[in-house]
């Protein structure tokens, strides 16, 4: 795990702009830390029509950033991530982020749980084996970074 963290758009009224933050905050990371996937929760099914409308424009200008710099999106159900993560398809956001924290051996849980929701989404695609196709198959962090000095931001 090199960051995690979530976005603040509250300040912002105008949804169009909440939009391009997203945009530009997501082009931002992938010049930054320069990774050769995206891995992102699908959009999924809720009471809330106008909540799943402007989660799913989230989800697509985040997918329309990787794109832009041609990285391939693989996308995983709520259900699928929790399952890769905690072994049961309907943990809570405390179980799966607990569950992060003892695989990653990070210090401090986030303030906020939805930090740990990309993440979880990163190493769920991980666990698929989806990396392997790209850059052989690693047992651990360490067998990657080894392999990829370069990737170990310093």
């Amino acid at each position: 795990m090199i960051t995690m963290g979530i976005l603040k758009l509250s300040q912002y009224n105008n949804h169009a702009l909440k939009l391009k933050k997203i945009f530009e905050r997501t082009l931002a990371m992938v010049e930054e830390y320069h990774p050769d996937e995206l891995a992102i929760e699908a959009p999924f099914y809720g009471k809330n029509v106008q909540s799943m409308l402007k989660l799913g424009r989230a989800q697509g200008v985040a997918m329309a950033a990787a794109l832009y710099k041609d990285l391939p999106i693989f996308e995983y159900s709520p259900k699928k991530i929790k399952q890769s993560i905690t072994g049961n398809g309907n943990a809570s956001k405390e179980q799966v982020a607990g569950m992060l924290k003892t695989i990653l051996k990070f210090q401090e849980m986030p303030a906020k749980l939805d930090a740990t929701d990309g993440l979880a989404a990163a190493v769920c695609h991980f666990f698929q084996g989806d990396m392997a196709s790209t850059s052989g198959h690693y047992n651990n962090w360490s067998g990657f970074l080894k392999d990829h000095p370069e990737r170990l931001k310093k």
